[in-house]
């Protein structure tokens, strides 16, 4: 799933938990659109909802860190910042992009669409794939521990300071299977129907440790917790990452072009810019060994 946030408080969380602990989605590799291709990737040959304008889909409010000031159309937070690299990509300038309120359940239905292509932290995952196309990935998702300042994992350095603790994640999610595969406590993990639970369990002692996705560990941490920090991320549970892919209609015929735009700012170092930029892998969030 993706992940969002609510208006506030609590919330918040629980739609974060959507998106940032995306439930166990078998991780697949970016699913580039075997549909028709436009007869060149440019704006004046791309079948976009309106010629010359491309309209990108987010659902609303649109939080940080993947956006900023509730206004993806000012090109600040991660996802804001992508889809502009996607759109200049494809040739169009900041005033041929036009941004589409999308509640995030009807991005990914089956049927006729608003946008060129949404941006809402999606998991590209197969049983989603019967009904809309993905792009190629433009985020590989990790994930993290969140403590709070001077408990037992606050202090932890490396996975073996956290095989003792008692950790916990939203219930079917990658962030509980990561505890299971990357960790292996000696305690069961505690499970949590979503993130707003979890974090009020951490608050009270329940649990010294909370798994989440990176960025909502960096949202949990600065914003919803007291002295609430990112302990640090865990290894990659696979070859294949779980990764967040752009959505388009099913049989788009844009799709293979976003998706060669995409792949295009993943070779060039552009994403990797991005993602240091506005999800702070320099923020101090080492990996966990």
């Amino acid at each position: 799933m993706s992940r969002r946030l609510p208006a506030a408080g609590t919330a918040i969380l629980a739609l974060l938990a959507v998106a940032a602990c995306a439930p166990a989605d078998s991780n697949d590799e970016a699913s580039a659109s075997s549909s028709s291709s436009a007869s060149s990737c440019t704006p004046a040959d791309l079948d976009t909802l309106t010629a010359s304008t491309l309209t990108i889909g987010t659902d609303k409010p649109a939080y940080e860190p993947w956006f900023q000031d509730d206004d993806p159309s000012n090109g600040k937070g991660f996802e804001s910042a992508v889809a502009y690299a996607v759109a200049h990509q494809l040739g169009y300038t900041d005033d041929q992009v036009k941004w589409e309120t999308v509640i995030f359940t009807a991005a990914v239905q089956p049927g006729k669409k608003s946008f060129d292509f949404d941006i809402n932290q999606f998991s590209i995952n197969d049983e989603r794939k019967q009904a809309v196309d993905f792009s190629s990935g433009y985020y590989d998702v990790t994930q993290a521990v969140v403590a709070l300042k001077g408990n037992k994992a606050a202090s932890a350095t490396g996975l073996a300071g956290l095989k003792d603790l008692k950790l916990g994640a939203q219930v079917g999610t990658t962030s509980y299977n990561a505890i299971k595969t990357v960790i292996d406590p000696s305690q069961t993990p505690a499970v949590f129907d979503d993130n707003d639970k979890a974090k009020l369990a951490l608050n009270n002692g329940q649990i010294d440790g909370l798994v989440v996705d990176l960025p909502t560990a960096l949202y949990l941490a600065s914003a919803e917790l007291d002295d609430g920090v990112v302990v640090g991320q865990l290894p990659a549970t696979s070859d294949t990452p779980e990764q967040f892919g752009l959505v388009l209609g099913k049989n788009s015929s844009l799709t293979s072009c976003v998706s060669q735009a995409v792949d295009t700012l993943r070779e060039n170092g552009t994403l990797d810019k991005i993602e240091t930029q506005w999800l702070t892998e320099s923020a101090g969030a080492p990996e966990l060994k």
